[in-house]
């Protein structure tokens, strides 16, 4: 089980029904990637944190790990957000930082600086919405509430699938490269790039053949195009619904304010 999964089923938030959680989760979600503004995606992003920190007594460590991996994705976004070139000097207004390199010229203007932080702000804020529902909610539970809202069933039940084929991804990689390094398979970098091709071709073909066992076991048990599971009961809260509304409203409030 990974730990992202295993907080899902283990949080202080596990109890409170999941439609909350995700109408909570995804009108935050929508709202601030719709309005797209600076002061909406901070105050999303620094409300959402401090549920999934303190409501639902995630790590702090473990949820600063998590925002890391956007983290690489968005600085590479924003270095391409914030340099400019031109092949000559040319008159510019609102240069923050200019360089001169041969017949380039590299500025930073101060545009391209809001530009840069508004889109990291607004990625956090969404990242944090998305985070919020993962951490305090199991896939099975998502996907039940999917039924309930009559999602096409061969839709949910591809992606129930598709998610447990990524353990069966991790499980059987996890095997193969235990089972090449005890063999000193990544002595050198020959060996490894080596080793690391075929870890990749039997990795396919490990997991083509836990497929076709799955398939097998699916049809032994009377599969009729619809995974039942057992649903858990839940109960409504009015105290949460009432402080996601709360919520919600005070952050329309401060868009229009502003």
């Amino acid at each position: 089980m990974l730990l992202i999964d295993k907080y899902a089923y283990f949080n202080g938030l596990k109890d409170v029904h999941p439609l909350e959680k995700m109408i909570f989760a995804l009108s935050l979600l929508l709202f601030s990637l719709s309005v797209r503004d600076m002061a909406v995606s901070l105050i999303t992003f620094t409300v959402m944190s401090a549920l999934i920190i303190f409501a639902a007594r995630i790590p702090l460590s473990y949820y600063l790990k998590l925002l890391l991996l956007p983290g690489f994705f968005i600085l590479s976004g924003t270095i391409t957000i914030l340099f400019s070139f031109t092949s000559k000097p040319t008159p510019i207004s609102n240069i923050w930082q200019s360089w001169e390199v041969g017949n380039w010229q590299i500025f930073i203007s101060d545009d391209s600086i809001g530009t840069a932080i508004n889109l990291t702000t607004v990625v956090f804020g969404s990242i944090s919405c998305l985070y919020f529902l993962t951490l305090t909610t199991p896939i099975t539970v998502i996907l039940s509430v999917l039924r309930k809202l009559k999602v096409p069933s061969l839709l949910i039940d591809l992606i129930e699938l598709t998610y447990r084929f990524i353990f069966i991804f991790l499980d059987t990689a996890v095997a193969i490269h235990l089972s090449q390094a005890s063999r000193l398979g990544y002595g050198s970098i020959r060996q490894g790039i080596r080793s690391l091709g075929l870890l990749i071709s039997s990795l396919f073909l490990g997991v083509f053949q836990r497929s076709g066992q799955l398939t097998m076991a699916m049809n032994a048990r009377g599969y009729q195009e619809n995974l039942s599971y057992i649903d858990d009961t839940y109960t409504y809260s009015s105290r949460n619904w009432l402080i996601a509304i709360i919520i919600l409203g005070s952050l329309i409030f401060i868009y229009g304010y502003i």
